[in-house]
């Protein structure tokens, strides 16, 4: 009897093998080119922990710029029906879809990315997992404060604004611009440099690193930044993995996964956009554009104006079914809580 149990045993043992030892090829999908701080700094580094701590049984394919097809805002549904495995996207990119993580992109709730990044994964975690039900979310990051970026006269004053065509990255922004004067023009980050060549804007909000691997600082000469303990805007970054393609996946290399996602990673994340500023500054200083930083007196003219956006974004929530000042008080308690 005991010959025939070390068979079936060792019979269990070749018959799992092939499983054990499964190879899983992954397609990771983003909007910028290869050589942006994304790609470079935070995707190929994940990449390459997620292959060498699986013994090479996972093999990522990184393909940036939509070379899968499609354009920006369609990748959070590819991530969700399979045509990429994972994608690092903007959930703003779809307005309305995902209200409740938007709470990080009103006007001055930013303070830096590793305490922003650190608290939108929180208040993910506890609060807003319904919205990403139908994809596995990895984590979720914002970038460093948002730089007004102009042709043309510099923004020293919120009447400077009026009558500009900004682009906007997300409706919290947007609101907070119409209300500042200025026409927020709504178009994923790569369309800027061709929109400001053809003068269909006159500038744009964007944090400084991603000026570099678009160019932004040759397109325009002035650049105005914000001082104080919050910054104008920040936006949310989803890193996330298709639901089921994660699920079908062995356990320990779920648990691969896992050890690669997550708060650790967040942090990491907003340490890495904390860093990537200093090139686009630098490259804009190189070349000779003016920065400026705006007064504390005019900043508290634009806080004051955007404060009515924080107020619609509370109705609009509460309109929803959920507590919208619970919500938003939740959120600046976690980005207070990991600033310190």
């Amino acid at each position: 009897m005991r010959p025939i149990l070390l068979a079936a045993g060792m019979l269990a043992a070749v018959l799992a093998a092939p499983a054990a030892a499964q190879t899983v090829e992954l397609k990771l999908a983003h909007f910028l080119p290869a050589g942006a701080p994304a790609q470079r700094e935070l995707m190929e580094p994940w990449v390459k922990a997620v292959e060498e701590q699986s013994g090479g049984r996972i093999k990522v394919r990184i393909f940036p710029a939509m070379q899968l097809g499609g354009r920006p805002p369609q990748l959070i549904d590819q991530v969700r029906d399979g045509v990429a495995d994972v994608v690092w996207t903007l959930p703003s990119y779809t307005p309305g879809r995902f209200p409740l993580m938007s709470v990080f992109e009103l006007p001055f709730k930013v303070s830096d990315a590793v305490a922003t990044s650190k608290a939108a994964q929180e208040f993910y975690e506890t609060h807003a997992r319904a919205e990403f039900a139908d994809v596995h979310p990895l984590m979720f990051h914002v970038h460093a404060r948002g730089v007004i970026h102009v042709k043309g006269k510099a923004i020293l004053t919120v009447d400077d604004l009026k009558g500009l065509k900004l682009r906007a990255p997300s409706r919290p922004v947007g609101d907070a611009l119409a209300r500042y004067g200025a026409a927020a023009i709504f178009m994923p980050v790569p369309q800027v440099p061709e929109a400001l060549s053809k003068r269909v804007i006159d500038g744009a909000v964007v944090p400084w690193e991603v000026t570099v691997p678009l160019r932004l600082y040759e397109l325009t000469d002035n650049h105005t930044e914000i001082a104080g303990p919050r910054g104008l805007y920040t936006s949310v970054f989803a890193y996330a993995m298709n639901k089921q393609r994660y699920e079908s996946l062995p356990a320990d290399l779920r648990q691969v996964i896992d050890a690669n996602s997550g708060m650790a990673l967040a942090a990491r994340a907003g340490a890495i956009w904390e860093a990537v500023e200093k090139p686009g500054r630098d490259a804009a200083a190189a070349r000779g554009n003016r920065i400026v930083t705006m007064s504390e007196a005019e900043t508290a003219k634009l806080r004051d104006l955007a404060r009515a956006v924080d107020t619609a974004w509370v109705d609009e929530v509460t309109k929803s079914g959920k507590d919208g000042a619970a919500l938003l008080a939740a959120a600046e308690a976690l980005i207070v809580k990991h600033g310190r």
